[in-house]
């Protein structure tokens, strides 16, 4: 262990698709990149650790960092770096904000631009799962008990407004593209109501999820190979400058700097989101099971 890297992915069971939207293990030894810049992407992660802690703080906001082998990241308004010192091991669960909500019975404003140790959540719940995952002999056996775990969990809890499901499908579809007008139409809610059940369902209001789906959008512009000025406009923003203030609010650099930034730090961890193919094809349920194996020496 202590000189591997090991990342798998794979999506959730047919049960939960759509709002489990997958499983990330990793082993991370000593070697290899201990810090990592996290963009927000609308997505709550779990991570349940059974090695060594890792230390999460905002990249942005000034705002105490946590340290904890398993931990909660609620939906994210501003980016996230998380470290670690030694070698950590685990699974994280990447979750819809609904389906976090259902899950957990909590309100996801509670969670929203956060980072908490899990073992204030779930307590001795959380000693029992952890242990059972880091007996598991495989991988693919951790994934099939969190699929049955959460599965069982999901039945139980509270159920999502078919409206709020709707307009977070709705943001998803347009990259953030959507108005909350539009949104608040759709819906037959007012924007205050639109809004106070985005806060408890999701934790951002429905402008803050958009501006990150947005951000979201202009990093897989820049993947494809699009300059700054190119990603502004396919983005939708309004020009250069808005793109600009917008990109630092939410990241903590301008986009100029932003290669440097993620050259200086590992480009995956745990707290990560599954890869852009994978999260698009699982936020419309339109995928099987699938799994990769990432490993370096």
């Amino acid at each position: 262990m202590a000189h591997s890297n090991e990342l798998v992915w794979r999506s959730s069971g047919p049960a939960l698709r759509g709002q489990v939207l997958g499983y990330r293990g990793f082993l991370f030894g000593a070697r290899g990149p201990g810090r990592w810049l996290v963009a927000p992407d609308g997505v709550v992660k779990v991570v349940l650790g059974f090695g060594g802690p890792l230390r999460v703080a905002d990249a942005v906001r000034s705002t105490r960092p946590v340290t904890a082998i398993s931990l909660i990241s609620g939906v994210h308004a501003t980016a996230t770096v998380g470290e670690r010192t030694g070698p950590v091991h685990g699974v994280t669960v990447l979750l819809t904000p609904l389906a976090a909500y259902r899950l957990l019975a909590v309100p996801m404003d509670r969670l929203a631009c956060r980072n908490l140790d899990m073992t204030e959540l779930l307590g001795e719940r959380l000693r029992r799962v952890v242990g059972a995952l880091a007996e598991a002999p495989t991988w693919g056996s951790r994934f099939a008990l969190l699929d049955q775990l959460l599965t069982a969990r999901l039945l139980a809890g509270p159920r999502c407004a078919p409206e709020l499901a709707w307009a977070w499908r709705q943001l998803h579809r347009t990259a953030g593209r959507t108005s909350v007008r539009q949104l608040a139409a759709g819906t037959g809610w007012s924007h205050r109501q639109l809004e106070r059940r985005f806060l408890e369902q999701v934790g951002l209001p429905p402008k803050s999820l958009a501006q990150v789906l947005r951000l979201q959008a202009a990093l897989r512009y820049k993947k494809r190979g699009m300059t700054w000025a190119e990603v502004a406009a396919a983005a939708g923003y309004h020009d250069q400058p808005h793109f600009t203030r917008s990109f630092k609010a939410m990241i903590g650099c301008t986009p100029g700097r932003f290669p440097a930034t993620r050259a200086e730090t590992g480009r995956s961890g745990p707290l990560d989101s599954l890869p852009d193919q994978f999260m698009s094809e699982l936020l419309h349920g339109r995928t099987t099971a699938v799994s990769r194996l990432c490993k370096t020496p």
